[in-house]
């Protein structure tokens, strides 16, 4: 029979975190006075998928490896060198979570998709998380409203604050009501790309499964076919099949949102966490480099080895030979190459070297 056992821990964190998220719509909107009752299905979809990544993030992080490379990594950043390890840190954000630079290695075409989709999806939630949690909205400057003749102007508010100011038809007034329906294109790009790919690769084929590969790119499909559907209804349908178009892609953001802390989406939650392995690296190196005690050549850094020695303790598994050795101290390529001699000198001893 399924059981599942509720961390106590991670359950006050996300229900801090979503608390908090509800009091700053609260705040952010003004009291709700700039709160879109139209997106208050979304909102709940916001707080359910909040509440489930921060729990699932809290019981990651509690795993004793996940927190020494998350403690390790806050540690790195802010010590005595912290411009230098501030820079990479953002260097290599841009790199692999902007450009998606981590997957070029692995072929082209397959970078070219993860980074249409990586970035029409980092564009959509960079604009409607805001929109639906009311930090953002936009209005008719009230003095060229009143002109039917003169030029329309809108404001843009965030956190009830007037931040610029644009003309209706501007290139500005394109990028900001327009940058859904791009951000819906690039996302279908990437995932016809992707799924190609699954069409076409019979490693894939043999391997894939429906939940974890085919669902996520259905779902991102269907999101911004729905999307869009809502844009060119209202510009070339005169808003014929608005109700239709509302209501079916309320359900697939839903269901996505709902999804991401139970689904292969975590993975983009998870994924901010590798840069910090780069401070660790780098740290390590500069700390100076463990020598494999059989080979006599560096294979990791001091630092990770003293940290798997404790890390491995805590878990009940203790890998010490004698008072000053531990099987950590040796390289995979060192461990090998002992196994074998052992094993020969036991044939050796035994007088037979087969059967």
């Amino acid at each position: 029979m399924f059981s599942y056992h509720l961390n106590k821990k991670a359950f006050a964190i996300a229900t801090a975190a979503t608390l908090l998220l509800v009091a700053l719509v609260f705040i952010g909107s003004r009291k709700l006075q700039n709160f879109d009752a139209a997106l208050i299905a979304y909102l709940f979809g916001t707080v359910f998928a909040t509440f489930g990544i921060v729990y699932r993030y809290a019981v990651w992080l509690q795993r004793p490896p996940t927190w020494l490379y998350f403690k390790r990594t806050w540690q790195i950043l802010f010590s005595g060198r912290f411009l230098p390890y501030l820079w990479l840190f953002l260097r290599k954000s841009v790199r692999n979570i902007g450009f998606q630079y981590f997957i070029r290695s692995r072929g082209a075409r397959r970078w070219w998709g993860h980074f249409l989709m990586a970035t029409g999806c980092m564009l959509a939630f960079a604009v409607t998380i805001p929109l639906t949690l009311g930090w953002i909205h936009f209005t008719m400057d009230p003095a060229t409203g009143l002109d039917p003749a003169g030029v329309k102007l809108y404001e843009a508010h965030v956190f009830g604050f007037r931040v610029f100011t644009f003309k209706l038809g501007s290139i500005i007034a394109s990028l900001v009501f327009n940058i859904l329906s791009w951000s819906s294109w690039l996302v279908i790009i990437g995932v016809a790309l992707f799924m190609f790919r699954r069409f076409t690769n019979g490693g894939l084929i043999a391997t894939q499964s429906f939940g974890g590969d085919w669902l996520p790119l259905v779902l991102l499909v269907a999101i911004s076919v729905t999307g869009l559907g809502l844009a060119y209804d209202y510009s070339f349908l005169g808003g014929t099949a608005y109700e239709f178009m509302a209501v079916t892609h309320a359900v697939t953001v839903i269901i996505f949102l709902v999804w991401i802390p139970f689904g292969k989406f975590f993975h983009i939650i998870q994924r901010p966490a590798q840069i910090g392995v780069y401070l660790y690296h780098a740290e390590g190196r500069r700390k100076g480099m463990a020598v494999c005690r059989h080979t006599g050549k560096e294979f990791t850094s001091k630092q990770h080895v003293d940290d798997l020695k404790a890390l491995t303790k805590e878990l009940g598994i203790d890998f010490t030979i004698n008072e000053n050795t531990s099987h950590l101290d040796y390289s995979p390529e060192g461990k090998r190459s002992a196994l074998a001699q052992a094993h020969l000198k036991a044939r050796e001893s035994s007088g037979r070297y087969f059967g």
